[in-house]
């Protein structure tokens, strides 16, 4: 599995020579073997690129992210068709069962809490109790919004009683980055998968065009969360994103063995394909919230 997080992050050219990413700057070439890389982070408006690479990048289902002149994550390229039987799998999303789905989105709102739970736990914050009581009133479809309560009791615990999440502020500003971050590489492992992003188990805004990510990512949050507690945030500028780059390169325990965060989006996204196809929720893989951190980007 590929592991790499690649930043660009100065004016370059980016194009592809026997299977390498090959990076030239003004007085540089340097080169990364595309089986190494999940994901390539152009995080500069100063950067061009060939439409063969482009090519090769979506072939090999590499995540490409590209920044805005504020270099914030703007947007992302995705193969149209990831799986050679996309519309078996598009059949198969329409027709996932209604009760399944309840089910599916009460684990993942569960796991989201329990995830919470171990922020404060690791931040040494208050009302754990209160987070741990909200995960045994969860109903299927969450329908008693649980998830709503418990995140509003959690980032006040966080952040502090005056934080909120409609604020202009460097926590925030970060926040967003972390989960542009994480939102692109769930886009990715969907298509990747053979499903369509827009048609969600939860999320239905006709105007998102990443629905079913934004789904599947809630249970990825809390590491952006405990990243973002654990920074000095007086600025928010190149360094302290890639903090928040890296971490696709946590290190987790899921379904028993050891992976990169990157990795293990691939397989619990996976296991909620398997149980919606299969109507069995026992399917499903989360990740266990351990917060060590492998760095294992390359800035350019």
């Amino acid at each position: 599995m590929s592991w790499r997080v690649v930043v660009v992050s100065s004016k370059s050219k980016l194009d592809y020579k026997m299977d390498y990413l090959v990076v030239r700057s003004a007085d540089t070439v340097k080169r990364v073997h595309l089986s190494e890389i999940s994901v390539l982070l152009i995080e500069s408006t100063a950067v061009s690129l060939t439409a063969y690479l482009l090519c090769e990048l979506s072939r090999r289902k590499i995540s490409v992210i590209f920044c805005d002149e504020k270099r914030y994550p703007h947007a992302s390229v995705l193969p149209i068709y990831g799986s050679h039987d996309t519309g078996l799998k598009f059949r198969n999303q329409i027709k996932w069962n209604d009760h399944t789905k309840s089910f599916v989105w009460a684990e993942i709102v569960r796991a989201k809490i329990y995830g919470q739970i171990s922020v404060l736990k690791e931040c040494g914050k208050d009302n754990r109790d209160l987070l741990e009581q909200y995960t045994g009133e969860i109903e299927p479809g969450d329908i008693t919004n649980r998830e709503g309560h418990a995140a509003k009791v959690y980032f006040n615990s966080l952040f502090g009683m005056d934080f909120s999440r409609s604020q202009d502020n460097n926590i925030n500003a970060a926040l967003n980055y972390g989960y542009s971050i994480i939102l692109s590489d769930f886009a990715r492992e969907i298509v990747s998968n053979g499903y369509a992003t827009q048609l969600g188990i939860f999320h239905d805004n006709m105007f998102n065009k990443y629905n079913l990510a934004c789904d599947l990512m809630e249970p990825f949050r809390p590491f952006v969360d405990y990243t973002v507690a654990k920074m000095d945030l007086h600025r928010f500028e190149h360094p302290e994103k890639m903090q928040l780059v890296q971490i696709l390169n946590r290190c987790v325990e899921i379904d028993g063995r050891t992976q990169y965060l990157i990795n293990a989006a691939k397989i619990y996204s996976k296991s909620i394909f398997d149980a919606l196809n299969e109507n069995d929720i026992s399917q499903i893989r989360f990740p266990e919230y351990e917060l060590q951190i492998y760095e294992n980007d390359t800035v350019f």
